[in-house]
Order: structure tokens, then C-alpha cells, then sequence
């Protein structure tokens, strides 16, 4: 028996049945099987010693293909493992994935492991390296897996023997005499892996994740193809710790965490004023075409129940009764009744476009709010700004019909591209389509129609960008009520954030009877759209402190400018000063402690105050001001006239500085 293996390049060629990978290169050139480390079959990436028994689109890949990254990553775990018992005996593995950037495996180990272990550890893992075992792959029966891992005390690994699916195969994978309990794929020798890895830290893990087991020890690294690519990243994760959000909202007095309140923020002044001048912005630029509501925090149970979001998204949600139903819950009718903090804005919104009969002249409507919601997220993954339980969503629903979609799609696309380029992010944007997920609501008929409208909308952007503007398709990971848009952007270290999003829903307005009435006379159903700019505001906050790594443009400084005397002497200038400045609508202060003015520079520069304006008794009597640039040595001395104009202009935010330039123009 005959199959048809079909190469990258098209050409098709027939092989007999069970040919293996290694089969397939050697006979290509000795050349080829060297480089090559795994294939790819119909695109799923395999074992190169897997027996082919069907027909197929075959890759070989080598180290180089970026889907061997995974594979690196997973082998780099195994030889961790490897090591570890060498040095360590005694010691029982448990699991050890590939994650994003990296891997982890747990150990089970009576003295935790520190980073004080690491240089031993390594250098045994590139001896393992350099030995250069095979990978092979056995298939084995359960009793013969559990009694092998019996023998050699590893209790956990029999456990996860006994957690396989009867239907699943069990595989193992061998390096040399060392064994592992596997999925796979692996690359074709333990020498594939090369020496590009680093081990990064070590953290308490239980057992599966339940805080009745075990506690573990999880060893994190990270392994890359080339040296060249794990400097890149350990210089990145270096310059992130420098521009950590939380490193600097302290340093800069913006906000703060505590146990009382976890997961939500406490603002200070400077960060309240920061957070502010966001939401102004995005109000100026919504002003022309969006109507700013406000829907209720807290709606009874049956509103959520009829969206959807209680049955998809109770456990992260809220819910609340009143403080007598807590205490005497036979207390009155009324304490029995269930309220949620609503997680997300929509329910509202639909709820106000409901209210009054609408046409269909009135449409489009675009309702925007800046909405407060919450959600529960587990208190290990609350992570500062980024990650928090009570957040602020930009958020707005487009009522619009099936034939103004497209256009309300583009218009939205054209919004968020403008919005981020004036926030400063202007390289390597990707827009994803994510498509039906396996869960979701609404007919196969009304996917097909939401998802061809998206994909032209798609190709349109591409295409009116010059491909500059990359786009890529996500199977999967829609809403459950309707596809969507995702827009990752690029920070200035080269990491990528996913904060807006076009969703369009055919199924909301549907539950809740949302309609209007069409030129026929008839009441018809809207497409609505669910727009965010920015997401979570507060996580889009800490992006923009760490994209700037706190040096933010004058416009959106919290602080833009301290005015310090160099003696007492000038005190009343800088008084003057000060108030000219803020009559000029910039966010200035003076600064008259009786501290030496390189103690004042050295601490407003840790603080990442923009412009620092020096003024001593010369400058008083000249009316001028000495500036100082943060992050530069250099000064420059100007009349208080032509500081008042520069620094002006200069403040103006991005839209308003398009607005003054077209009433010039």
C-alpha cells in the first residue's frame, strides 16, 4: 500500500505506508536528515521517526522553523528534569510544560530548590547536551508505566498514569537511560536543544494546582535557537524590570495596592490626573460621533441571566444583596432578590437603546461610556495595573444595520489606529480576527454572515494600510456571541499587548428584544458592536507608564513642569512663574523647600517630572527662566514669554494640536 506525501513546494511524490520522517529526509540527503529535528503533518507537528500511514502535506523542520521553538523549550524541560535527578537522587518530577516565552517543570523535593542551585544545575544540563542521546518513543501499557515508576518512587508520576483517558495512548520518551512520561513531540536527539537556555526562578507550585496538596518546587527557564535571540530577551526582561509599572507608580506617586482592597486601586493625586487626562482625551475624540451614557453598577441577576453573561461568566462575576439579607435573609421580600457589579457595560447599553421606539433614520446610534465594572480574577493573578478585579472599560455599542456594519467596522478601525499612534504606538500593529469558538450562541447561518463581513472589513484594512498593518485570523477565540477583532499593539522593548476590540453581535439584541423599525414599517433587529479602545484603562495606564518608561510627552505628564528657586531670594519669582504657567493651562508647581537645587533636580527627575524650570536672583531681575530637560544635562535659558509659548504648544494634546493647526491652516 501506496501513499502521497505532498512537500512544501507542491510536488507530490508516492512512499509506501509506515515510512518514517527519518526515511523521508535520508533518502532527500544525509544533509537534510542532520538539520532536520521534527516534521509536520497537515500542519500538526510530529515525531520524525512517526510512521506516516496517510496521505499528507509534509514539512521538515529544522531547529531555525519557529515552530521548533516549542519543540526546544519542551526538550530543554526534559533535560532540566534529567539533571536534576542526576544531581539531586531522590527527587520526583511531576509535569513540565512549555509556556509562553519559556518552560517550568515541579519537582517534589523535601528542601526546596533556590537560585543557588542553578549553576550546578546547568552546567549538568549541558553534559546531558553534549552526551547527544536520541529521543525515542515507546508506547506502553498502563501496569507497565505505573510498576517502572513505582519502582523508582515516583508516586506523582504514577498519579498522572492513573489521570489518562483510557482512550489516550500512553507514550514515553527516552533520553539515553533517562525516561519520561510524555505527550510529545520531541526533536530527534537531546543535542537539538543546544546551549541557548537559561534556568530564571523558582516558585512554590501545589500539586495540580490545589492548595490540599502538596507544595512543589517550580523551576521557570527559558530556551531559545540562537544565543543572539536569549540575549535579546534577557536584555528586554531587563529593561522591563527598569519600566515596571509598579517599580515607577511608586516612584512617581501615581497609585497604590493594598490587602484591604485587592485587586482595585487606590489613586493618588498625580496618577488621578494621569488617568484623567486619558479619559479627556478619548472624550474629545468620541465628542463628534458617540453619545456618553451611564448605565447602572448594579442590575438584578435576571438581566445577566437573559444576556447569557450568568451562565458563561458567573464564577467572575459579583454578585451582592443587601446587608439585612445577609444578617436575617427572612428579613423582606426584597432581600431575597440577587443583584451583580456588572462585569461589562453591554446589558445597559442595549437597555437605553431599548428605551423609546427608534427608526431607522436614527441609525447608527453609538453609545459610549467609561464605565466602571468588576471581575473576579484569582488574587495569584492580580498583577498591579495590569491585572485587577475593578477596572474601567472604554467601552461603546454601535445599533446599526446589517448594511452599515461593514462601514461602522472601518470607521471603528480607522479611531483605534489614530488613538494609538497619538499614545505613541505606531510600529508592528496586528489586527486578529477571532473566529466562532466551540462554545457560543446563536445559528451557523448567522456565524457565517457575521464572520464573511469581518474578513472583507479585514482585507480592506490591509489593503488600505499598503499591508503595513499585519493581519492574522485566531480559529477560535471569538466571544461566544459573535467574532471579533483583536488589536495587539507593540511597546517600545518589542512586547505585544492585545487592548482593543470590535465584536459584533447578532444574538444580544436578540435576547432582549432589541428593535427598530425599518422602512417598511416593520420592526427589524440591529447588529450591534461592542468597541474598545484602550480595554481596561487602568492596564492601558501601566502599557503607557512602561512603554515610556514613565518619560512621558508633556501632554500627558502628570506633572509636566516644577519651577525651583535656586536661593530664597527667588521664592516670589518662582511664585510668579508658577502662576503663569498655570494660567496657561500647564500642571505646574513650585518647589520652595529649603533644599539645594541639584537635591531638587535628583529627586523631580526620579519622579520623571518632563520640564524642571531653575530661577535665582539674575533670573528674576531678566524675567527669564533657566530649563532643564529630563533626562538631559543640557540647559537653556529663555524669557518667561517665549517658556510660556514653547511649552504651550508643546503641552497641547495630539488632537488638539490638530484642531489648532487646521483653525491656522
Amino acid at each position: 500500500m501506496t501513499i502521497s506525501l505532498t512537500f512544501p513546494d507542491g510536488a507530490k511524490r508516492e512512499f509506501p505506508s509506515g515510512i518514517t520522517g527519518v526515511e523521508i529526509a535520508k533518502g532527500i540527503s544525509p544533509s537534510l536528515l542532520k538539520r532536520t529535528v521534527a516534521m509536520a503533518l497537515d500542519g500538526t507537528v510530529v515525531d520524525l521517526a512517526d510512521p506516516i500511514t496517510a496521505d499528507a502535506k509534509i514539512e521538515l523542520l529544522n531547529r531555525e522553523d519557529p515552530r521548533a521553538l516549542e519543540l526546544i523549550r519542551h526538550d530543554t524541560a526534559h533535560v532540566l528534569a534529567e539533571a536534576v535527578q542526576e544531581l539531586f537522587p531522590g527527587t520526583q518530577v511531576t509535569i513540565g510544560p512549555v509556556i509562553e516565552n519559556g518552560f517550568f517543570y515541579d519537582f517534589a523535593r523535601n528542601e526546596p530548590f533556590t537560585p543557588e542551585d542553578f549553576p550546578a544545575i546547568e552546567k549538568k544540563m549541558r553534559e546531558i547536551i553534549a552526551r547527544d542521546k536520541p529521543f525515542t518513543k515507546e508506547v506502553w501499557s498502563r501496569d507497565k508505566a505505573k510498576d517502572f515508576f513505582a519502582g523508582k518512587g515516583e508516586a506523582y508520576k504514577v498519579e498522572l498514569v492513573d489521570a489518562i483517558p483510557a482512550d489516550q495512548t500512553l507514550k514515553m520518551y527516552a533520553q539515553g537511560a533517562w525516561i519520561d512520561l510524555c505527550r510529545g513531540p520531541h526533536m530527534t536527539s537531546v543535542g537539538k536543544v543546544g546551549n541557548a537556555f537559561k534556568l530564571m526562578k523558582t516558585a512554590g507550585a501545589y500539586w495540580r494546582g490545589d492548595s490540599n496538596n502538596a507544595m512543589l518546587t517550580r523551576i521557570y527557564g527559558t530556551a531559545f535557537a540562537k544565543q543572539e535571540e536569549l540575549d535579546a530577551y534577557l536584555k528586554q526582561l531587563e529593561e522591563a524590570e527598569k519600566r515596571d509599572h509598579r517599580k515607577l507608580g511608586r516612584e512617581m506617586d501615581l497609585f497604590h495596592f493594598q490587602e484591604e482592597g485587592p485587586g482595585v486601586v487606590f489613586w493618588h493625586s498625580k496618577g488621578w490626573r494621569l488617568f484623567q487626562e486619558i479619559i479627556a482625551y478619548m472624550r474629545r475624540r468620541l465628542a463628534a460621533d458617540y453619545e456618553e451614557v451611564n448605565a447602572p453598577q448594579i442590575l438584578d441577576k435576571s438581566l445577566w441571566e437573559t444576556s447569557g453573561h450568568w451562565g458563561w461568566y458567573q464564577d467572575n462575576m459579583f454578585a451582592v444583596k443587601s446587608a439585612s439579607a445577609f444578617e436575617n435573609p427572612a428579613d423582606a421580600e426584597r432581600d431575597h432578590r440577587v443583584f451583580a457589579l456588572k462585569p461589562m457595560n453591554c446589558p445597559g447599553h442595549v437597555q437605553i437603546f431599548k428605551h423609546g421606539l427608534k427608526s431607522y433614520r436614527d441609525l447608527p446610534i453609538r453609545l459610549a461610556e467609561f464605565g466602571n465594572v468588576h471581575r473576579y480574577e484569582p488574587s495569584g493573578a492580580l498583577h498591579g495595573l495590569m491585572r485587577v478585579r475593578g477596572f474601567t472599560q472604554d467601552d461603546a455599542h454601535i445599533f446599526c444595520t446589517e448594511e452599515q456594519l461593514a462601514a461602522e467596522c472601518l470607521k471603528i478601525n480607522d479611531l483605534i489606529l489614530s488613538v494609538y499612534e497619538d499614545f505613541g504606538f505606531t510600529d508592528d500593529l496586528v489586527i486578529k480576527l477571532s473566529t466562532r469558538p466551540e462554545k457560543r450562541v446563536g445559528s451557523d447561518a448567522v456565524w457565517d454572515h457575521a464572520e464573511d463581513v469581518m474578513t472583507k472589513v479585514l482585507e480592506r484594512i490591509a489593503k488600505q494600510s499598503g499591508n503595513r498593518i499585519k493581519t492574522e485570523i485566531n480559529p477560535g477565540e471569538g466571544a461566544f456571541y459573535g467574532p471579533k477583532f483583536e488589536y495587539v499593539l507593540r511597546d517600545a522593548i518589542g512586547r505585544d499587548w492585545q487592548c482593543g476590540t470590535t465584536q459584533v453581535d447578532f444574538n444580544l439584541p436578540e435576547r432582549f428584544g432589541a428593535f427598530y423599525i425599518g422602512a417598511d414599517g416593520e420592526k427589524k433587529q440591529p447588529v450591534m458592536v461592542h468597541r474598545a479602545i484602550c480595554g481596561s484603562l487602568e492596564r492601558f495606564t501601566g502599557i503607557l507608564i512602561e512603554h515610556h518608561a514613565g518619560h512621558f510627552p508633556l501632554w500627558l505628564a502628570p506633572e509636566q513642569i516644577v519651577v525651583c528657586p535656586i536661593t530664597s531670594e527667588a521664592d516670589a519669582y518662582a511664585e510668579e512663574v508658577t502662576m503663569a504657567l498655570m494660567g496657561a493651562g500647564l500642571r505646574a508647581r513650585a518647589d520652595l523647600r529649603n533644599e539645594k537645587i541639584s537635591y531638587k533636580v535628583r529627586e523631580h527627575s526620579l519622579a520623571k517630572v518632563p520640564v524642571i524650570l531653575a530661577v535665582g536672583k539674575r533670573e528674576a531681575e531678566e524675567k527669564t527662566v533657566t530649563v532643564r530637560r529630563l533626562g538631559s544635562q543640557a540647559q537653556t535659558v529663555m524669557t518667561l514669554s517665549e517658556a510660556l509659548a514653547a511649552l504651550g504648544e508643546e503641552a497641547l494634546a495630539p488632537d488638539l494640536a490638530r484642531r489648532k493647526a487646521v483653525k491656522v491652516a
